[in-house]
């Protein structure tokens, strides 16, 4: 395995910062799982979020997990090192198509991971999926050490002024050590759009602190006695932000995989990017591992990056792509009522960690009204969120239900609820939630599936967990009783007749009797306390 950058690790470290970046919950457990030796960085932790809009009450909430910001400077230079260790091949030198061309004669799969230069023009626009032409933002960064803490109390401060842009503040690890990092995305041509003729680190830190007091005075407070962490700590630019088409080929037609930024560059505002590219180097990862007999050809590199694209890449880019548009008017409403309602706030921080959740309430009042009308009528006796978080102590594996709607669509949704109710009868169970938009459809079926999913098969989880035209795009299967999907590679598929259904709360109890069955050898995928994990035999009775 070769691994080629223009720089040294120690190059890396020495030279300018090379983005904002914070990787959220899900981001982090991506990252440990696919680099098992990754440096324990003693980044600071950020808990909570607070959400500031046109000067609207305070959003303030609670990450399920904490998020962390480490210098890409200290990262990548990391993660070579321990590539190297490892023994690991690295090769410093430029690389443009001609050479590109070359090392893809002499390696059996090729990915590009840098959107920009010559490598990154290779790849096509995909211009389905980029409504934008040119920058909706002008970008500042400054890794700063002194910024006081926010009031609130929060870690991570974003503020949102309509029409003018965006500021972001929170803490990392650089260079130097603990910091904080300040995000400037301000809408081009506006009262934020000044840093073009800075020509200095100096007056870079100058320029953030003349927009901190015109715009922002609450941080202008907390940003008094900052200080630049090095003169290599600034970056500013602009980003069209754009999908790109996964496949390039070089001048002898050899297809090479574009990775992160070459195929999915994101404007940093909602701060997916480097959450987008470890999600989906996992797909990646995952793809390389499963793949067999099958070749690294086109048709595999397509299929791997629509698996990526359909669990991850295009809620966040849909997400990004709506807030770079401007908030909709609903969204201030909201936020006068999540600063006084928890559970509200907290649909707010979790659209950062997995920007899935933010569908439909983000886009449409109607969704929105009915999210708050439900947050509202909760029971307040009871505290939601940790009884959320007691009951995922619970392990438990997780399923597909797939069944027919009466006009012949195919309907699925990601289930965890499946028991075993009885074997004489066969019966199981399993409870959808009354909110759930295929709840009709499953009411109207007399016959559905449960498919018990693989390890690997996380992608397919978040697929149909999160709403979509066709959850079943790219999805191998093949038909049951009565026509009903059954997921290939499941490691158990039970076919099954509702014979009773109860109401029960926010849920719907389906009773069904099993009327075939079958099961395949691996090891199954388990959720607990809100993330994926794989089983393990208890080194008690290895």
């Amino acid at each position: 395995m070769t691994l080629v950058g223009d720089r040294t690790s120690d190059e890396i470290r020495a030279g300018n910062v090379l983005s904002s970046q914070c990787l959220f919950g899900p981001g982090l457990r991506m990252m440990n799982r696919i680099v098992d030796a990754a440096e324990d960085f003693d980044a600071p932790a950020i808990h909570s979020l607070a959400l500031t809009i046109d000067g609207v009450g305070t959003v303030v909430s609670a990450l399920d997990d904490p998020a962390r910001s480490v210098d890409q400077r200290l990262a990548c230079a990391s993660l070579i090192d321990s590539f190297v260790a490892e023994s690991g091949t690295f090769v410093v030198e430029d690389v443009g198509p001609e050479r590109l061309d070359a090392i893809a004669v002499d390696h059996d799969l090729t990915i590009v991971a840098t959107g920009t230069g010559d490598l990154g023009r290779m790849f096509v626009r995909d211009r389905v999926r980029s409504p934008f032409d040119r920058p909706k933002r002008a970008l500042a960064v400054a890794y700063v050490r002194g910024l006081q803490p926010d009031k609130s109390g929060a870690e991570l401060t974003f503020h949102a002024i309509p029409g003018v842009g965006e500021l972001i503040t929170l803490p990392a690890l650089t260079t130097t050590g603990h910091c904080s990092i300040l995000v400037f995305e301000g809408v081009p041509g506006g009262p934020m759009d000044r840093f073009d003729e800075v020509g200095t680190p100096e007056g870079h830190l100058h320029r953030c602190l003349e927009i901190l007091d015109d715009l922002f005075p609450a941080v202008a407070a907390r940003a008094r006695g900052i200080q630049l962490t090095d003169d290599g700590g600034i970056l500013r630019g602009r980003v069209t932000p754009m999908v790109r088409r996964p496949v390039a080929f070089t001048s002898s037609g050899r297809a090479v995989l574009g990775l992160a930024d070459a195929v999915v560059l994101n404007d940093p505002l909602t701060a997916q990017g480097a959450n987008n590219a470890v999600h989906a180097a996992g797909v990646y990862l995952d793809a390389v591992l499963q793949r067999g007999p099958k070749p690294f050809d086109t048709e595999w590199m397509h299929e791997t990056f629509e698996a990526f694209w359909r669990s991850w890449g295009r809620w966040s880019v849909s997400w990004t792509n709506r807030v770079l548009n401007g908030l909709p008017e609903h969204l201030l409403d909201l936020a006068r009522s999540a600063s006084e309602e928890p559970g509200v706030a907290a649909l707010f921080a979790a659209g950062f960690a997995d920007p899935s959740t933010v569908h439909d309430w983000w886009f449409d009042r109607a969704e929105a009204d009915r999210m708050l009308d439900a947050a509202r009528s909760a029971n307040e006796t009871l505290d939601l969120r940790g009884l959320r978080h007691a009951l995922g102590q619970y392990a438990t594996g997780v399923t597909v239900v797939t069944t027919r709607a009466p006009d012949g669509r195919k309907v699925g949704v990601t289930a965890n609820s499946f028991t075993s109710v009885s074997l004489d009868p066969p019966l199981i169970a399993w409870c959808p939630a009354k909110k759930a938009p295929s709840l009709p459809d499953l009411l109207a079926a007399h016959h559905f599936a449960v498919n018990v999913l693989a390890a690997d098969q996380h992608q397919l989880s978040r697929q149909f967990a999160t709403p979509a035209v066709d959850k079943f795009a790219g999805v191998k299967y093949h038909d049951g009783i009565a026509g009903i999907p059954l997921l290939d590679r499941a490691i158990a598929r039970f076919q099954c007749r509702t014979v009773q259904r109860v109401d029960a709360g926010d849920h719907v109890i389906f009773i069904a009797e099993i009327e075939q069955f079958d099961t395949a050898e691996g090891a199954p995928l388990v959720f607990h306390s809100g993330a994926y994990r794989v089983a393990t035999q208890h080194p008690d009775f290895s």
